[in-house]
């Protein structure tokens, strides 16, 4: 090989490494851009966006309640409330639906879970149904105070993102504080 081919072949394979370096310098400016989009898009529909200590990690979603304990608005026995009352929201409402066993066949089983464990979740789930059954009753069945804690506990939803407004805001923020001061003072015995 001569010189001048040696000289190409090496400044060929330098142009080859600079332009993998600016395609991959532009695909991470395009993947800032996105992040900082999405993040713009959720907080103007009123999520809160925790940005990482570090770079190399992922932002963050701030749920409502863990939100409005940052801000000083509620109190440890009102985060504690509100941590039951949403753990036993999304236990009764989340789990596997069962289903059918008419079309399973024996020794058939897709999903990978065996009857004990699919009983086992339906006893867990109907065990948290009974308990938020309990809470609700603290509440009195009240329409407003269980969407409060529906929406801010269980859907983990800042209250500005359940709210349409700023007010509307406001008051879901204040009615959650009455709503998670009932759950909080019954007292343990009775709540846990």
């Amino acid at each position: 090989m001569s010189r001048t081919a040696h000289l190409a072949r090496l400044e060929r394979e330098r142009l080859l490494v600079l332009e993998r370096r600016g395609k991959a310098r532009a695909e991470a400016l395009a993947v800032q851009g996105g992040i900082a989009e999405t993040i713009a898009l959720s907080q103007a529909r009123g999520a809160v966006i925790e940005a990482p200590a570090t770079p190399r990690k992922p932002h963050r979603r701030q749920a409502g309640l863990e939100w409005l304990v940052r801000q000083g608005r509620l109190n440890d026995q009102q985060k504690r409330a509100g941590e039951r009352y949403g753990t036993y929201y999304r236990r009764a409402a989340a789990g596997t639906d069962i289903g059918s066993s008419l079309d399973i066949k024996h020794g058939d089983n897709p999903s990978g879970t065996s009857i004990s464990q699919v009983l086992a979740q339906a006893e867990a789930r109907a065990a948290a149904a009974a308990k938020l059954a309990l809470y609700r009753r603290r509440l009195h069945q009240h329409p407003v105070l269980l969407a409060a804690c529906d929406l801010v506990c269980g859907e983990e939803l800042t209250p500005r993102e359940a709210a349409r407004t700023d007010r509307e805001a406001g008051r879901l923020e204040a009615v959650l504080e009455v709503a998670l001061d009932l759950l909080a003072h019954e007292g343990p015995s009775q709540g846990s």
